[in-house]
C-alpha cells in the first residue's frame, strides 16, 4: 500500500479494552493487520483499582501481540457521554459555533468548563433549519482514560465516543441502507442504540446489559460476581418461552430464564426508545436491528429481538468493506467480530472524512499538542538566534568592545532565564498539591448534582404510562437524606400489559429503580392501594434507599 501509515485504535469499555492496529493510506480503506482484547475483570461495585487495570492490560495487549506505538485513535463508553440533540434557526457558519456553544450551557446537566464537548452539524445550515448533535463528557472522566493511555507511551489524536465510532462502522460497511436501521450494541454496564436513517441519527444508552445478568446470578445463586460473570459465559442463553426446549442442567436453566427477564427488560427499554425516537425526532419505525456489542452472542438473542420487535435482526458485520491480513485467523474474527465495530470505526477518521467526526480531546493534552506543533517554530528561531550569535562573534574579533557589550547582554539574558527556569522548577514541585486540591474542589462540586442525577435515575426507568408526582427526601436524626421516597400514578390498562407472572409493572419498576446509580437493592415498595371505583389510575410509593446519604446544610 502506497504512502501507508501504521495507526493504533483503542475501545475502552467498561469489562473489557480492544486494541487493534491498521495499515491507512491517504483516502484509502485501513487494512486490518492486528489486534487483541482483555477483559478487565472488573466488578461494578468495587472499580477502585480500575486505572491501574486499565493500563496493565493495555501494555500486556501491546506486548502479547507486538503492537509498537503508533498513531492513537480512541473511543470512551457510551455510557460516560452526554448526547443532545438540537434544531437551530438557519445561521451561518461563523455564528453557529456561538449559538451551539449556547445550547450546551443549556442542555449539558454539568457546569460547561467542567466538560469536555464537541458537535456534529447533521443537516441543515444557512438556507433550512439546522438540526445539531452535542456531546459532551465530564473532563474528569476523560482525562482519566487519556492519562492511563499516555502511561502506556500512546498518545490519542482523537477521543471518540464509542457510539460514534460504530455509527461510522455502519455508515462505511452498510451504504446502501434504506429506511431506519437500529443498532443495538449490548455491554456490559450499558447498552447502546443508535438509530440511522439518512442524514438523522439518533444515540440512547440504557442501563441494561451484560453485568446485570452477572449480578442476578450471583445474587439467586449467592456467589461473588466473578464466579456468576463465570457460569454466564458458560451457561448464558435466552429462554424463548413456550414450547422451546431449554438446557437440560437445572443450573443452567435457571440461568437462562435470568437471562430472559433481563432481556425484556432491555426490550422495554428498547421501545420506549423506539417510541422517544419517533415521537420526539420524527424518525420512523425501525426496519432492520443489526446486533453487537459483547453481550449480544448469547445464544437465540438474536431471535428474542427478532419475535419481540417483528423485523429483520442480524449480527453487524463490520469488515463487510474493510479488508483483514491474511496473518489474521479467519475463525478468531469470526468469533470476535461482535467486539471490533468501534476499533473500525475509530480507523476510519485516519485521513478519511466520515459522517461523524467528534473529538472530545480533554484540554491539558490539547495544549500539549499544540505547544509541539510550534516547536518547529521555536527551533527555527533558535538556530536564528545561533547564527546572529556566530555574525556577532566574528565582528568582536575587530571590535573587542563590542563583543564585551553584547556578552554582557547575553549574559544578563541567561540569568534572567535561570531565574525563569527556578520558578517552573519550583511550580513543576507543587504540581501533585494543585492537582490534589483540584480533585477535592471537584469531588465538592460534583456532589451537587447528585440530585439531577437522582431525578435523571428515577426518569430514565419509567414505564409507559407510569408517572411520578412527587419526591419526598427522607432525613434521619443526625440530618443526613438516606432515602427518597417517590409517588407516582399509572394508567391501569399500561400497568397490566406490562406485568409478567414473574413481576407486576411497578415491581419491575422498583427493579430497574434498584440498579440505577445512586440507588441500592433495598429499595422497596411502600404502599400500593387499590384504585377506587372508576378510577382508572392507581397509585403506588416506593422508598429508595441511597448508597451515598447526602448532608442537608
Amino acid at each position: 500500500m502506497a504512502s501507508s501509515q501504521r495507526i493504533l485504535t483503542l475501545d475502552v469499555g467498561a469489562s473489557k479494552v480492544v486494541l487493534a492496529e491498521f495499515v491507512a493510506g491517504r483516502g484509502t480503506t485501513p487494512q486490518l493487520t492486528g489486534y487483541g482484547i482483555s477483559q478487565l475483570g472488573i466488578d461494578p461495585e468495587n472499580d477502585t483499582h480500575s486505572s491501574a487495570i486499565l493500563v496493565s492490560a493495555v501494555r500486556e495487549l501491546m506486548r502479547e501481540h507486538g503492537i509498537k506505538p503508533a498513531p492513537l485513535y480512541m473511543s470512551i463508553s457510551g455510557q460516560t457521554v452526554f448526547p443532545r440533540y438540537v434544531k437551530l434557526p438557519p445561521v451561518s457558519r461563523d455564528k453557529l459555533y456561538q449559538m451551539v456553544r449556547y445550547e450546551a450551557e443549556q442542555n449539558v446537566p454539568f457546569p460547561i468548563n467542567e466538560v469536555v464537548w464537541d458537535y456534529q452539524l447533521l443537516s441543515g445550515g444557512m438556507e433550512e433549519e439546522a438540526h445539531v448533535m452535542l456531546v459532551a463528557v465530564k473532563v474528569e472522566n476523560v482525562t482519566r482514560l487519556t492519562d492511563c493511555v499516555q502511561a502506556t507511551h500512546l498518545e490519542p489524536r482523537v477521543v471518540d465516543a464509542a457510539p460514534m465510532a460504530l455509527y461510522n462502522a455502519v455508515a462505511h460497511n452498510y451504504p446502501e441502507l434504506d429506511g431506519c436501521t437500529m443498532v443495538l450494541d449490548i455491554g456490559a454496564r450499558s447498552s447502546n442504540l443508535i438509530f440511522i436513517e439518512e442524514k438523522r441519527v439518533f444515540t440512547r444508552s440504557v442501563p441494561v446489559a451484560g453485568n446485570a445478568i452477572t449480578q442476578e446470578i450471583a445474587k439467586q445463586f449467592n456467589v461473588s460476581f466473578a464466579e456468576a460473570e463465570e457460569a454466564k459465559q458458560e451457561h448464558a442463553q435466552v429462554d424463548l418461552g413456550g414450547n422451546y426446549e431449554g438446557p437440560e442442567d437445572g443450573a443452567a436453566q435457571q440461568i437462562s430464564k435470568i437471562v430472559r427477564n433481563v432481556m425484556t427488560r432491555l426490550h422495554a427499554e428498547v421501545n420506549r426508545s423506539i417510541n422517544f425516537y419517533r415521537s420526539q425526532q420524527g424518525g420512523s419505525p425501525p426496519a432492520r436491528v443489526l446486533l453487537t456489542g459483547g453481550a449480544s452472542i448469547m445464544p437465540y438473542t438474536d431471535v428474542f429481538f427478532r419475535e419481540k420487535l417483528g423485523v429483520d435482526v442480524e449480527y453487524l458485520n463490520p469488515f463487510a468493506r474493510i479488508t483483514v491480513a491474511e496473518t489474521i485467523d479467519e475463525d478468531r474474527i469470526g468469533r470476535e467480530a461482535h467486539m471490533l465495530g468501534e476499533v473500525v470505526g475509530l480507523a476510519l477518521r485516519h485521513d478519511q472524512t466520515c459522517p461523524i467526526e467528534i473529538n472530545l480531546m480533554p484540554p491539558d493534552l490539547v495544549a500539549l499538542k499544540t505547544f509541539r506543533r510550534r516547536q518547529p517554530y521555536f527551533l527555527a528561531a533558535a538556530m536564528g538566534l545561533v547564527f546572529a550569535l556566530l555574525a556577532v562573534w566574528g565582528l568582536s574579533r575587530r571590535e573587542e568592545a563590542v563583543l564585551n557589550a553584547q556578552l554582557a547582554v547575553v549574559t544578563g539574558r541567561i540569568e534572567d532565564l535561570r531565574g525563569v527556569q527556578g520558578k517552573l522548577s519550583t511550580a513543576t514541585a507543587g504540581r501533585e498539591e494543585a492537582l490534589r486540591k483540584v480533585n477535592a474542589i471537584v469531588d465538592l462540586v460534583g456532589r451537587r448534582t447528585q440530585w439531577i442525577e437522582m431525578i435523571e435515575a428515577i426518569h430514565s426507568c419509567l414505564l409507559d404510562g407510569v408517572w411520578v408526582t412527587g419526591v419526598e427526601p427522607q432525613v434521619n436524626a443526625a440530618g443526613m437524606v438516606t432515602a427518597v421516597e417517590i409517588s407516582g400514578k399509572g394508567f391501569e390498562d399500561k400497568l397490566s400489559k406490562q406485568s409478567t407472572p414473574e413481576a407486576g409493572a411497578i415491581d419491575q419498576f422498583r427493579d430497574r429503580l434498584r440498579v440505577v446509580g445512586p440507588f441500592t437493592e433495598q429499595s422497596e415498595i411502600t404502599a400500593v392501594p387499590p384504585p377506587a371505583a372508576g378510577n382508572h389510575s392507581r397509585e403506588f410509593k416506593i422508598e429508595l434507599l441511597l448508597k451515598n446519604p447526602l448532608k442537608v446544610n
